[in-house]
């Protein structure tokens, strides 16, 4: 087991990939002679059947779908349309900001999706009615985690095939907690812009140009866009199909209203877009398949009974346990990236919150709304890297001003780990 973990640590201080550190380390467990059972062939077919499943035939889908959707500008419809509702009242349209990245996140599963595809919009349009930059890039990179919170969820779908529980649960789970982070968020939202004042007059002209256009211009301009999470989740929800089928229909959906609805890309741009798929799911391929046999052989070798008798038997309080578990996650999330971070620490961490009584999928949303904080933290921080390379804006500046965002999100988390109910009402 030593040898695993210095093998780990070692390569991932030296900056080999993630996929290459787990399998290293499970070939260093053959060599080390911990155990008869885990050989290169054991090694090589834990590693191809990790990729055999079908819920993970979800993720590419949704990683293309929410591509379509980036390229056909669904995002500005949404934002126009919460506009004309929230562009009059203080913070209005920074909240709208956040409306669009949780109806977005509904759309992509990911956190970086959302971040670019919302950002690349919003941030300009916050410019040019006074906003600070700085400000509207730090809350569109942070209100970007609920990309992987409000389903459909690439994490959820990883967590949900490492911890053998239902996709379909892990999803309405999601819902009430995404909901509660963006109201922290627009809180956050509304105590800055409140602190530092807006410029009224521009925010005025543009909520009239907005109001001009009437109710039903601005409806039917969104309707499709707003019909899309419906057409998803009320689609897995009403029994009509599984998570993964609801991925193939997003994928028609998007395209048939990008190229015959809004008319904003044509088929000549499906090849780009399946290329950027296939750059985005080739290394998280790797990651899950690697991780996948890591996993087995921390099994093999008792870790997470291990870890879970000590744990109980140190720490007598549920409350303690708890929150070591929590920075645990929030650590693992600064460091390593999400998919790498469900896979390496569900087999080891979820014995110990079972153990002590949390159920499995409150565990899930727990562990993923931790991981999310990660997206906007340095030095691994995804979402953070996207707004700074799309707004040509330093690191350290933009972790400053995430941090007020930040601080509302783990008011969320706290809420969350607190109180099961948030995240068990709807399962």
């Amino acid at each position: 087991m030593t040898a695993l973990f210095i093998v780990l640590i070692v390569t991932l201080a030296i900056g080999v990939p993630i996929g290459v550190c787990l399998g290293l380390g499970a070939i260093a467990t053959f060599l080390s002679g911990a155990t008869s059972v885990i050989t290169p062939i054991y090694v090589y077919k834990g590693t191809v059947d990790g990729l055999v499943s079908y819920p993970l035939l979800a993720i590419p889908l949704f990683i293309f779908s929410g591509l379509i959707m980036a390229r056909g500008g669904i995002a500005r419809k949404l934002f126009e349309f919460f506009a004309y509702f929230m562009g009059k009242i203080t913070a209005g349209l920074p909240i709208t900001s956040v409306i669009t990245c949780l109806f977005y996140g509904a759309l992509s599963g990911s956190g970086p999706a959302t971040t670019a595809a919302v950002g690349s919009m919003v941030v300009p349009y916050l410019d040019d009615l006074g906003y600070d930059r700085n400000f509207s890039a730090a809350l569109v990179a942070t209100a970007g985690g609920l990309g992987v919170i409000i389903p459909p969820s690439v994490p959820f779908i990883i967590y949900s095939l490492s911890a053998n529980c239902s996709v379909s649960d892990m999803f309405a789970a999601g819902i009430l907690p995404g909901l509660l982070i963006a109201a922290c968020l627009s809180v956050a939202c509304y105590i800055i812009c409140k602190r530092r004042g807006e410029d009224k007059a521009k925010l005025m002209e543009n909520y009239t140009a907005i109001r001009s256009r009437g109710f039903w211009s601005v409806f039917k301009d969104s309707f499709w866009a707003l019909l899309t999470p419906v057409i998803i989740l009320g689609g897995i929800y009403g029994g009509i199909v599984t998570p993964t089928e609801a991925a193939t229909v997003s994928v028609f959906y998007s395209l048939f209203v990008s190229i015959f609805i809004y008319k904003t890309m044509s088929f000549k741009d499906i090849p780009s877009i399946l290329e950027e798929t296939a750059k985005n799911m080739a290394p998280m391929l790797i990651v899950i398949a690697t991780a996948v046999v890591f996993g087995r052989v921390l099994t093999l070798l008792n870790l997470p009974n291990l870890v879970t008798s000590f744990m109980t038997t140190a720490i007598s309080s549920k409350f303690v346990i708890l929150l070591i578990i929590n920075i645990i996650l929030l650590v693992a999330g600064m460091l390593i990236n999400t998919t790498s971070a469900i896979l390496i620490l569900t087999p080891v961490l979820l014995p110990i919150a079972t153990a002590i009584g949390v159920n499995v999928i409150h565990f899930g949303i727990m562990m993923v709304v931790n991981l999310a904080i990660g997206f906007v933290t340095p030095p691994v921080g995804t979402n953070l890297y996207v707004a700074c390379g799309m707004f040509k804006i330093p690191i350290t500046t933009m972790t400053k001003h995430t941090m007020p965002f930040i601080f509302a999100f783990a008011v969320a988390l706290i809420l969350v780990a607190a109180f099961p109910q948030i995240s068990l009402l709807l399962v």
